[in-house]
């Protein structure tokens, strides 16, 4: 319940449309009630942004191919940057429809070419499933980029909630696999672990943006009752070795269960030389992306990880091998608790 905790009043009509998609979930069938969710946040695109789906190609999915979304905002360089997109979910629900005004927000502000993928989902595609789409994605956009106007030295990736886990994920497993070359990633409020015993899953166990034990139950069907998991390509908070990995934004809610995930992987990023800065939303609940049109305080968290994008895709190279010192973490009193420009 939001009477339980202080809510910034920029979210009360993203309570309201989390708690329609759950009444309407509860009737008929989850996936349908969270494209309605998104919708029922959409906004008309910007004038003379191009928006079109195709599909690319993948080996596991040889018949259908992956079915991607690309925004292409108006006036961007060709070749221009681009931003993979990785919607939210809980690994088990979401799809372009519901991405959308997320997705082509990160175009407008990030001034990049935005390919928002629909990757497979649990329980029907348990891990790595939806990891092994993302990643096909990847290579096909930094390989044939030119087909559609992407510069693939300038390739970055975004990802909500367990989008933030494939984020993650795929920054580690393009490192492990020597490429493509990631130019920067942006987690936002991401599920980075499937132990949820950090402080922030109990005192946010309720939270009104997302509950402790819907977590629970999206790992379950993530990992098909594989848990605890090793697989650091599950969970990133358990790789042994952060280093080596993209610029990273991470982004985080501070009423919100995944809280602690994001700070924990900031830290450990920092410690390993990364480059990382960590922001959390003040009052803000899981989700709060979303809410950029209810007010400044929201559209000022949105911008945020877009304007750290935007810097860092106007180099034409990929920085991922920073030679960089731990972070060091100011008061959680402030915004930004932590950076290393």
């Amino acid at each position: 319940m939001s009477g339980d905790f202080d809510v910034h009043p920029e979210m009360a009509s993203l309570i309201a449309a989390k708690q329609s998609a759950a009444q309407t979930a509860a009737a008929t069938d989850a996936r349908a009630a969270w494209d309605a969710y998104g919708a029922s946040m959409r906004r008309p695109y910007p004038e003379g942004m191009v928006v079109r789906d195709t599909t690319l190609p993948s080996r596991e999915r040889a018949r259908s191919g992956i079915p991607v979304r690309i925004y292409r905002p108006r006036g961007v360089a060709d070749p221009a940057p681009c931003v993979l997109y990785l919607h939210g979910g809980a690994f088990i629900k979401g799809s372009l429809e519901s991405g959308d005004v997320v997705a082509w927000g990160v175009a407008d502000q990030a001034k990049a070419i935005v390919v928002s993928v629909d990757y497979r989902l649990a329980p029907e595609h348990s891990f790595p499933a939806g990891l092994e789409d993302c990643y096909a994605a990847l290579s096909h956009v930094a390989a044939s980029g030119s087909e559609l106007g992407v510069d693939p030295r300038r390739i970055a990736v975004w990802g909500d909630s367990a989008g933030g886990n494939l984020a993650a994920a795929l920054c580690l497993l393009t490192r492990d696999r020597g490429g493509p070359a990631i130019a920067a990633q942006a987690l936002n409020y991401p599920c980075l672990t499937d132990e949820l015993t950090a402080p922030s899953y109990r005192t946010y166990a309720t939270s009104p943006g997302l509950a402790t034990a819907s977590m629970e139950s999206a790992w379950d069907q993530y990992l098909a009752g594989g848990r605890p998991t090793r697989n650091p390509y599950a969970a990133p908070l358990k790789a042994r070795d952060l280093g080596r990995l993209p610029p990273a934004h991470i982004h985080v809610a501070e009423i919100d269960p995944l809280a602690d995930d994001g700070r924990a992987y900031a830290a450990r990023l920092g410690a390993a030389g990364c480059i990382v800065e960590l922001r959390s939303a003040k009052r803000m609940i899981h989700g709060f992306l979303r809410a950029r049109f209810d007010g400044p305080g929201a559209a000022a968290e949105f911008a945020e990880p877009c304007a750290f994008l935007r810097q860092r895709l106007r180099s034409t190279k990929a920085d991922v091998t920073p030679d960089r010192g731990p972070a060091t973490f100011e008061p959680e009193s402030a915004s930004v608790i932590g950076r290393i420009p």
